[in-house]
């Protein structure tokens, strides 16, 4: 990731727009590979119904775990707000969980 900005005399982070840019970047594909990589694991152990769910949603929280340890926990450094690395690009990924989770199963 790169950094988003530098600090001022005043200690307040300044952003850059393409480096927050390039860093929302980075954690909406991260989330879209492993929720494919999810979905695929998922269906290969036969998650079923709420189950597969309940996975997607530890894959998601691991991979914010991971985010905040990739930026040493320093998120006003390279991010605008907590949000883009807890929630960011979660709900979309979904979609991508469920179509590559549905597919093992229909193989079975």
């Amino acid at each position: 990731m790169a950094a988003a900005g530098g600090v001022s005399s005043d200690d307040v982070p300044i952003l850059q727009a393409e480096n927050l840019t390039s860093n929302v970047k980075s954690i909406y594909y991260s989330r879209t590979f492993l929720s494919i990589i999810g979905g695929v694991v998922a269906g290969i152990w036969g998650f079923t119904g709420l189950m597969g769910f309940v996975f997607y949603f530890l894959i998601m929280m691991v991979a914010s775990i991971g985010l905040l340890a990739k930026s040493k926990f320093s998120v006003q450094t390279y991010f605008d707000s907590w949000n883009r690395i807890l929630i960011e690009g979660v709900f979309g990924g979904l979609m991508s969980f469920v179509l590559f989770w549905s597919y093992p199963l229909m193989m079975i």
